[in-house]
């Protein structure tokens, strides 16, 4: 079982690409289902049957397992029987045919372009600290880039004369993303007067840095984030992915079109895109309720 799992993540790694966080999501996900088959009594892949699949999924949701949970794990499992069938390790695919549990996909959490506005200007840009903040929020919404991107990016991966970055998404996947006026403006300031004292003369690369001159984590924007919205009064949940979900919902509603909202935050499948399109919906809804007299 252990053997498999280990040529499972090594396809993952060197065929696919996949990033570190879903390999780690996809063992997350197996090892416990490869334990429950050995606990069953089962040391052989091909002694595991779809009733063997269901009665372990049974007990996810029995345990209160929530459904995205449930249907990610069945996914995970799905793609290790393939992968043992096209490499003729199985007979057969026991995760044909199991039904996928319908998700209620929740809408994305946005801000409204004024909390936008207010969460930008709280950083001061008078420290080292504040003007590394400043930059990343701003890029952050200028560019709609995922958390685990901007952490990523490097100094030669921001152009900003030219007034684009150069992004690494899933999959190892390159893309260039437009950078306004005013994003540039923080990255510039940034790189030239405040990077260099939170680097501490280190030979780092690494656009966005600690106060150890160390690259970020997701944690640390993590709190950064809170700290600035609970300054400025914001009571909305906020997310690493909150400035990238208001930046795709504020292009839409400013007339942006699909396909190009899709090239910039990296989805592979436009259907992911189109959640945007239901936000946007919903607050012209609430618009209207607000606004017109007979509503």
């Amino acid at each position: 079982m252990k053997e498999n799992l280990l040529s499972f993540i090594h396809y993952l790694t060197v065929e696919r690409g996949l990033s570190k966080n879903t390999l780690l999501s996809y063992e997350r996900d197996l090892k416990p289902f490869l334990q429950y088959l050995l606990d069953s009594g089962m040391t052989d892949v091909n002694q595991v049957h779809r009733q063997h699949i269901m009665t372990y999924l049974v007990g996810l949701k029995e345990a209160g397992k929530a459904t995205s949970t449930l249907s990610r794990n069945m996914a995970s499992i799905r793609s290790f029987f393939q992968f043992l069938l096209r490499d003729d390790k199985i007979e057969q695919d026991p995760s044909v045919h199991l039904e996928t549990p319908k998700i209620e996909r929740r809408l994305p959490k946005v801000l409204s372009m004024n909390e936008v506005e207010l969460l930008l200007q709280a950083p001061q840009e008078s420290t080292p600290f504040g003007q590394r903040d400043r930059a990343m929020l701003e890029l952050l919404y200028a560019t709609g880039i995922r958390v685990s991107e901007l952490i990523s990016l490097t100094l030669d991966d921001v152009h900003l004369q030219l007034g684009f970055i150069k992004c690494m998404g899933k999959g190892s996947k390159e893309r260039i993303i437009p950078l306004g006026s005013l994003a540039i403006q923080s990255i510039d300031t940034y790189i030239t007067r405040g990077r260099g004292e939170l680097t501490k003369k280190k030979k780092s690369m690494v656009l966005f840095v600690n106060h150890h001159g160390n690259a970020l984590t997701r944690q640390g924007f993590w709190k950064i984030i809170k700290k600035y919205s609970k300054e400025i009064g914001i009571k909305k949940e906020i997310t690493p992915h909150t400035l990238r979900h208001s930046f795709a919902t504020h292009l839409l509603e400013n007339g942006a079109d699909l396909r190009s909202v899709q090239e910039m935050l990296g989805h592979a499948d436009i259907s992911t895109t189109q959640i945007y399109t239901h936000v946007t919906k919903t607050r012209l809804r609430d618009v209207y309720a607000k606004s017109h007299p007979r509503a």
